[in-house]
């Protein structure tokens, strides 16, 4: 395996990069190196470059990560509020209700001078 051509102790001239040997050759080395952080380092390039390299060399298909998007995380919170907003109406319903019930049941006292329901205490 040749080695790679270092430009003093900065490690690679940037315009190496492009080349297509350099590429290879260092995929070469990824494949035997124990260190790849130490390797990405000599070579002043990052280890997800290597990868990146390693798997167009091999032509596998570029990885696409999918995060979950903000306007998603945003979606479900809506709904989550929309819900709750409808479980706090069918509550406020509920207890209009009852409040309306409780004073239907009570009987207005209209008669004035009536005997108390309760007597007084100490006379």
């Amino acid at each position: 395996m040749s080695q790679l051509v270092l430009n003093g102790e900065d490690g690679v001239a940037k315009w190496e990069w492009h080349k297509p040997e350099f590429r290879k050759q260092a995929v070469e080395r990824m494949e035997v190196s124990k260190n790849l952080g130490l390797l990405a380092k000599e070579l002043g390039i990052s280890v997800r470059t290597l990868y990146h390299w390693k798997d167009k060399q091999l032509g596998r298909p570029k990885k696409i990560r999918e995060p979950v998007p903000r306007e998603k995380k945003l979606e479900d919170e809506i709904r989550q509020l929309k819900q709750s907003l409808a479980n706090r109406a069918l509550e406020v319903d509920f207890f209009k209700g009852a409040l309306q019930r409780v004073k239907a049941r009570r009987q207005p006292n209209t008669a004035t001078g009536g005997e108390a329901s309760t007597t007084t205490s100490g006379t």
